[in-house]
């Protein structure tokens, strides 16, 4: 496969919107194909194309990626946005892996009852407060830089940012006691590939609603009500 990449999911947030957080701080162009419909997804799984059975799926330089981890670190590493080595690879590693446990906390969110969901944006909000954006305040402050590693842009700062934003989107107010974050929000806010990626009309997905909650039920046959951490 040449031209740009294609990334089969549905058409809202999931596991796939890190990936295109990552490929538009990349400046790179992506198609999109969503899932809408049981028989698209078995078409897949027919096909061959999902390794364990399941999506995001990125095809990508001839290739057919499954595992998220695997996609953002093969598109990370692609556009020199992993570290000039294996020191600060292991440091955004590191990063990613706090990163990913926040937003793994607000992933299921949408498919929560509204009694979970009230339970859940304490822990969320909490979590977030005492636990992973005091690691990062310290980590920019420590060190006094524009960027979390190796004074460059890379995976882990947008990583950040797109964390940040979904527990804003909770609570508006959660960075108040984080100059460090505020600031590095701004900046990294600002950088002309993000800027675009936040702009209306891009290929961010929204907040997800009922209507992305149900679709993902009906082609995952997921009948059964996911719980709260």
């Amino acid at each position: 496969m040449t031209g740009k990449p294609k990334l089969y999911y549905f058409n809202g947030r999931g596991k796939m919107e890190s990936v295109r957080w990552l490929l538009a701080a990349a400046g790179v162009e992506f198609e999109e194909e969503f899932l809408e419909t049981r028989e698209q997804y078995e078409k897949l799984l027919q096909g061959g194309s999902l390794m364990f059975q399941q999506v995001p799926m990125v095809e990508i330089d001839g290739m057919k990626m499954v595992q998220t981890r695997a996609i953002l670190s093969y598109i990370a590493a692609k556009y020199n946005l992993y570290g000039k080595d294996l020191k600060e690879r292991a440091l955004i590693d590191m990063y990613i892996g706090g990163t990913d446990d926040l937003m793994g906390l607000i992933l299921f969110f949408p498919f929560l009852s509204t009694e979970d969901k009230e339970k859940q944006l304490s822990v969320i909000v909490q979590k977030a407060t005492s636990r992973y954006f005091p690691a990062y305040e310290k980590v920019l402050k420590d060190h006094g830089q524009n960027f979390l590693v190796g004074n460059n842009f890379s995976w882990a700062d947008v990583h950040l940012l797109e964390a940040i934003l979904m527990v804003e989107e909770k609570k508006s107010d959660v960075l108040s006691g984080f100059p460090q974050l505020q600031a590095f929000k701004t900046r990294i806010s600002n950088i002309p590939t993000i800027k675009k990626f936040l702009e209306p009309g891009s290929q961010r997905k929204p907040v997800p609603d009922d209507k992305y909650v149900e679709t993902v039920r009906r082609v995952l046959r997921m009948y059964h009500n996911v719980k709260a951490n």
